[in-house]
């Protein structure tokens, strides 16, 4: 399974910039929820640096990050970020899922738990309750001013294609 991982550090040239890009990226959710291919945007400032930004998205395949890219909502807010100058630095990086663990310690019982998870299905798995005494871990829901969107998507693994054969010599 091929997921993909973006993440941006984005530096805005003034904290008035930064509010002016919240009202116009405020509606993001209503957009990637559409997107069968969105997995999950984290945006979070800086402890640091209250003008530097850090995103990350989760993708199904990189198709689907290009089509986030290709859509119509987000190239007209990009395109107002950079036209109107309130973004002075976007530094992005992609990255390919290989695997994902979940860690958790139960506060009830002590259990330790450590095991793999498809990261496609990481609501599901983090929604899951200690297998000893169902404590029920605390999840972080969806916020109002879309900094948090996340959702599962049950992906169908492909057929592999037929290999190429040259008949030996």
């Amino acid at each position: 399974m091929a997921i993909y991982q973006s993440m941006q550090r984005v530096r805005f040239s003034s904290p008035d910039d930064y509010k002016k890009f919240q009202v116009t990226f405020a509606d993001v959710r209503t957009h990637l929820k559409k997107l069968p291919g969105f997995l999950h945007l984290t945006w979070w400032v800086h402890a640091d640096d209250p003008c530097w930004y850090n995103e990350v998205s989760m993708w199904t395949s990189f198709e689907a990050l290009k089509d986030w890219h290709m859509n119509n909502y987000h190239k007209h807010a990009k395109e107002w970020a950079v036209r109107s100058g309130a973004i002075m630095e976007d530094i992005i990086a992609n990255f390919e899922y290989k695997n994902a663990r979940l860690i958790r310690v139960c506060p009830t019982c002590a259990h330790i738990q450590d095991k793999p998870y498809e990261l496609n299905m990481e609501q599901q798995a983090l929604s899951e309750p200690c297998p000893k005494c169902d404590y029920t871990f605390p999840v972080m829901p969806e916020t109002k001013s879309s900094t948090a969107v996340f959702k599962d998507v049950v992906m169908i693994e492909e057929a592999p294609k037929p290999r190429s054969f040259i008949p030996a010599a």
